[in-house]
């Protein structure tokens, strides 16, 4: 039987080995949501590059999300049952196979692999590092720790659009991918020299293979239908679609997406009965159902899923707007989506000494506001300014909240969860934001490719500019993300619509500045979800509190 390493679970004082090896933990985990947040500002590039369509641009970013989601309870397990030391160095391992994979791709099917690969590596490292810490600081010396975890966590997310503007620029989107190769081998000798090894308390037998399919299958399915649904239909089929030699025809009663949501319902259902009946049997479950009825555990998740989907739609429209409907380069719109890094920085370092005063629930309520304060004036000035810098100004106050909230909601939601659980708690807290990650990109890009489809053709009518041609270059618009705006801006009036191509631009960009409103207000609308799960874990925090005493 394997027993847990508890350091400081008795109120000793954190050696200084422990806290380097916080550093270590929380850069490999920054490394990891750095590579989520990288190639945002890269994807118009990596588009043109490769002549990747809409979805298969969503792909890109959002089975990444998808195959962590479906694997992070199963390797949450492993990392209780092997060593989370152990687990954390091979996935590094791993997550850079599949970057150096991913710098070499030249076509979409290679890339999408190679972000599976990446995602793989990923699944191993991320519970290892939030149970590690969970396990290692205890008692007064808990909040500090995730405080920085989160506040390196928040800057990593914020810095990656400036990084990858910057590689993009000055050497081409493969190094966004290839920049990890030296920052892993550095986390690795780290790991290697300072980080301690835990392990959970194994108390019951089996493995659950069956929890593990359900759970992929249903969360996969999901994103599919949400991904696909604006190129295959809704309900009625728009075309034919071919899945590895199986073919769903065009003229089929309905389209692929609502027999994928179906799939995805009763797969989850199951997955939840089942998880329940492998914990009655007593046998090893994937998700340990009995947490949920720890209220901050249940809200505190429910808060984190939302928060992550608005975060990430916010991440995966806007660099699409910047760099092709206001023509900004690379690293100027890595520039201004690093305004939210300085809010970032600046709140996660303030969280900690926020909370001692307002408490941890209450500083996370704080900066979801700002979050949703700051979405919303992103809304408005998509719709009445085209200066990007000004633009620039409500993500700096989006940062803010989302230091403070990011710092602060991990520890809240861990708060009561016993030491022993901390591997499957982490993994499930990582599992929940991974859905909601993948959602995010999901829904904000259905949301964009609809309203594409309506906002195009009709900016082009009302600048004087239909018939065929005009809805052929709308639809090449839609289908490229954009990116044809930015071909057609190059040509100038060597194009097709000669000297009137600068008002054919500039009636693709206001169509596609509409589209971002609807997508950012997409996201505005699970942050309103997320601040409503924030209030409730505030109360179900005092009221466990009050319990306690």
């Amino acid at each position: 039987m394997n027993t847990e390493v508890v350091r400081v679970g008795d109120g000793r004082a954190p050696s200084r080995r422990d806290w380097m090896g916080l550093a270590v933990l929380s850069i490999g985990l920054g490394l990891i949501v750095l590579d989520g947040t990288i190639v945002g500002v890269a994807l118009p590039d990596i588009i043109g590059d490769l002549g990747l369509e809409f979805a298969e641009a969503q792909w890109v970013n959002s089975l990444y999300a998808v195959v962590l989601a479906a694997l992070l309870l199963s390797s949450g397990k492993l990392a209780d049952a092997f060593g989370r030391k152990r687990l954390f160095i091979a996935g590094l391992l791993v997550f850079i196979g599949g970057s150096v994979l991913a710098a070499m791709a030249s076509g979409a099917a290679l890339l999408i692999a190679a972000r599976a690969v990446q995602a793989l590596g990923a699944a191993m490292i991320m519970p290892s590092t939030l149970s590690t810490v969970n396990a290692v600081f205890r008692g007064r010396y808990r909040a500090a720790a995730f405080g920085v975890w989160g506040a390196v966590i928040s800057g990593a997310a914020a810095v990656g659009p400036l990084a990858g503007g910057a590689l993009t620029q000055w050497a081409s989107w493969h190094w966004i991918f290839l920049v990890n190769v030296p920052i892993g081998a550095v986390v690795i000798t780290g790991a290697l020299a300072t980080v301690p090894e835990t392990r959970g308390v194994r108390s019951q037998p089996g493995a659950d293979v069956d929890g593990a399919l359900l759970s992929a299958i249903g969360f996969g399915m999901l994103v599919f239908a949400v991904i696909e649904g604006p190129d295959l239909g809704w309900w009625s089929p728009k075309e034919g679609f071919n899945f590895f030699g199986l073919e769903w025809s065009a003229d089929a009663l309905v389209s692929p997406v609502p027999v994928a949501f179906a799939i995805a319902v009763a797969a989850l259902v199951l997955f939840v009965r089942w998880e329940i009946h492998r914990d009655r049997v007593r046998r090893s479950a994937l998700l340990d159902v009995t947490l949920f009825d720890l209220r901050t555990f249940s809200w505190g998740n429910i808060t984190a899923g939302m928060v992550a989907v608005g975060e990430f739609a916010i991440i995966f429209v806007l660099p699409l707007y910047l760099v092709n409907a206001l023509g900004l380069s690379f690293i100027a719109s890595g520039v201004v989506l690093a305004a939210m890094a300085i809010g970032a920085f600046f709140s996660g370092a303030m969280a900690r000494h926020l909370a001692a005063r307002v408490g941890s629930p209450g500083t996370v309520i704080l900066g979801l506001s700002l979050e949703l304060a700051g979405v919303v004036g992103l809304v408005i000035l998509v719709g009445v300014s085209e200066s990007a810098w000004v633009i620039a100004l409500p993500l700096i106050v989006y940062g803010l909240g989302l230091g403070l909230a990011s710092a602060q909601l991990t520890g809240t939601v861990l708060q009561d969860v016993p030491v022993e659980a901390s591997g499957q708690a982490s993994a499930t807290q990582s599992t929940v934001r991974q859905i909601g990650t993948a959602l995010g990109t999901a829904f904000a890009g259905a949301a964009m490719s609809v309203t594409l489809a309506y906002s195009l053709p009709s900016a082009l009518a009302s600048a004087g500019f239909s018939g065929a041609s005009a809805d052929q270059y709308a639809e090449a618009t839609r289908q490229s993300a954009g990116s044809a705006i930015a071909a057609l801006r190059e040509q100038g009036s060597s194009s097709v619509f000669g000297a009137q191509a600068d008002d054919v631009v500039h009636a693709l960009s206001a169509g596609m500045g509409q589209a971002t409103q609807i997508a950012l207000l997409c996201a505005a609308a699970f942050l309103v979800l997320g601040l409503v799960g924030a209030v409730q874990v505030k109360r179900a925090s005092e009221a466990s509190s009050a319990e306690s005493s």
